[in-house]
């Protein structure tokens, strides 16, 4: 049986990570993405289960407390008057009306909840991915469409957690979540940097900034 090649550098030097009882985790060797392979991937059914109990409330003061790590570094680096796109948005698009009270034009796109083709057809001067980029099961893909939607110099915003090692990987409650399905670390995203020709910045352990040249 060929490798499994990396989706999102499309490298074939993938090593097996760990394993639980769920599921096994390979990494790559060149961007050191860590992965869910294929045939582990809930159906989409199951995912949409899985989405359906999350209750984010957009009015929640903790749930916006915790969207403010990257709202409030982002709007730092906006001015006035720029559009976003609140990408993977969920059902309640609360990081999109935080915005908005600040006085942006946000629009929500969702492929589960708010799925407008017509909103990857525009360009946005920023886009937020808050808890978004590991559940993207077509990595390479979805960081082309996310850059291609960015005008020059416009802003891609990202919230998720780091794999720090093998060690820590084992016992961390990122992983218990299947729909979770790619685990980034500072070096893959140095690598989506240079592969898009975008100036990555940091904002805390987890929050980070991709400026498209």
């Amino acid at each position: 049986m060929p490798p499994t090649p990396c989706p999102l550098c499309g490298s074939r030097g993938v090593q097996p990570f760990f394993e639980d009882r769920q599921r096994p985790y390979l990494r790559c060797s060149t961007c050191l993405l860590v992965f869910v392979p294929r045939h582990y991937w809930l159906q989409p059914t199951q995912e949409k289960a899985t989405y359906d109990l999350h209750e984010n409330n957009p009015l929640d003061p903790g749930y916006r407390r915790f969207l403010s790590r990257l709202s409030a570094p982002l709007l730092k680096r906006l001015t006035p008057g720029q559009q976003g796109l609140d990408f993977g948005c969920g059902p309640a698009p609360a990081l999109a009306l935080m915005l908005e009270e600040q006085g942006y034009a946000m629009e929500r796109y969702d492929p589960w909840y708010a799925d407008d083709p017509r909103l990857l057809q525009q360009e946005y001067d920023f886009i937020c991915a808050t808890e978004v980029v590991e559940h993207f099961h077509h990595p390479a893909r979805e960081f082309t469409t996310l850059f291609r939607l960015l005008r020059p110099q416009g802003q891609l915003a990202i919230m998720t957690k780091l794999v720090i090692d093998r060690q820590a990987f084992s016992g961390w409650h990122y992983i218990r979540d299947l729909t979770h399905l790619c685990f980034y670390c500072r070096p893959t995203f140095h690598h989506i940097a240079q592969e898009y020709g975008a100036e990555l910045s940091w904002s805390g352990p987890d929050v980070l900034f991709l400026q498209k040249h």
